[in-house]
């Protein structure tokens, strides 16, 4: 495991809440500093015990559909994707995050909302060496027509495609070397989207109760209803997005090329815990 500069907390405790994207319930989030080598401690401060765990702990779940859960069954937290990517692309390494509720808040449906609460509460570099994980070696994981690569390469950076049956996405690709910088440029303000004729189905599946034209692209052939796109290709940049967040779930970020065709959180958790049987497991 390679490290690269200190690892960074936030300066100060920090609140905010809203309303969740898929189950559509109000949560509360409270983030505190956290020590050196503590890590990212996730916690469900509505439940008596407040149960806690850890992004590299590999407790997570892809049952869900459309999002990423962390910790045990019963004491789950929903959507920490986003949240997740907001935290690499400020470098953050150690954090604690209380939160009251089932999911976090969806804000504005990207990392954008999440990034702009964090840089609020000040980033601390701490006297400690932030650790990385460096591909030696290709990984590959492959389900029909998706698949997911992670290739050994000198920098982090991202080449996605997707293809969908409406007009106004179609066939996409987008490729990207990602730092803090091009991160909250180029990525962090991608919004969260679905198909338009996807969107009564998904609703009737008890998802996407939290969801407006503003945190949500709601995609036909003519563009997303009642918004403007942010980017002509938003909807690949935050297929993206999720993948920052889903790898890091490893706890640290990782060194390497990754290739995504089609791929989502299912495959993305898959390739998660493949890292971790390669580079963590003794």
């Amino acid at each position: 495991m390679a490290a690269t500069h200190n690892q960074r907390t936030i300066g100060r405790e920090i609140r905010f809440s809203g309303r969740a994207l898929q189950t559509g319930k109000e949560a509360r989030v409270v983030c505190g500093p956290a020590s050196p080598d503590e890590g990212i401690v996730f916690r469900r401060a509505d439940i008596g015990s407040k149960p806690a765990v850890s992004p590299g702990d590999m407790l997570f779940s892809d049952g869900y559909r459309r999002r990423s859960a962390i910790g045990a069954p019963g004491a789950e937290i929903q959507t920490v994707e986003h949240f997740l990517a907001a935290l690499w692309g400020l470098e953050i390494d150690n954090i604690t995050v209380d939160v009251h509720g089932v999911e976090l808040p969806a804000l504005d449906g990207s990392a954008l909302g999440f990034l702009d609460i964090l840089k609020q509460a000040g980033i601390v570099e701490q006297p400690a060496p932030r650790r990385s994980v460096r591909i030696k070696r290709p990984l590959v994981i492959e389900e029909a027509d998706s698949s997911l690569a992670v290739l050994p390469g000198e920098k982090f950076s991202i080449s996605y495609f997707i293809e969908y049956d409406c007009a106004s996405i179609g066939t996409e690709e987008f490729g990207i070397e990602l730092d803090r910088d091009s991160f909250e440029r180029e990525i962090a303000p991608a919004r969260t989207f679905c198909l338009k004729k996807e969107a009564e189905a998904l609703l009737k599946a008890g998802l996407g109760g939290g969801a407006n034209c503003e945190n949500t692209l709601v995609m036909d052939d003519d563009g997303p209803a009642g918004t403007c796109l942010r980017f002509p290709n938003e909807p690949v940049r935050h297929k993206i997005l999720d993948l920052v967040g889903d790898l890091y779930l490893l706890g640290v970020p990782i060194i390497g090329k990754v290739v995504a065709k089609r791929s989502g959180h299912r495959l993305n958790l898959k390739m998660v815990k493949k890292i971790h049987e390669q580079y963590f497991s003794s």
